[in-house]
């Protein structure tokens, strides 16, 4: 291997890396995101703490029907 295609495999691990870590990165900030919204949810409607994820669902769908 020559010393050419040495640096180009380390090139192309070092984005591999760096894709990676973005992809860390983005998931790390949508889990935040997704936290921060069931929070406001329940701040706002406190009664949705007693449902299941499919009454959540099936009331969220009832109540903003119309807005589709």
């Amino acid at each position: 291997m020559t010393e050419h295609e040495k640096k180009l495999l380390q090139d192309k691990h070092r984005l591999e890396e760096a894709q990676a870590r973005d992809r860390v990165k983005e998931r790390k900030a949508r889990t935040r995101r997704l936290i921060q919204e069931g929070a406001i949810l329940e701040k706002a409607l406190p009664q949705v703490q007693r449902m299941t994820l499919e009454q959540l669902e099936d009331f969220l769908w009832e109540v903003f029907k119309s807005v589709r």
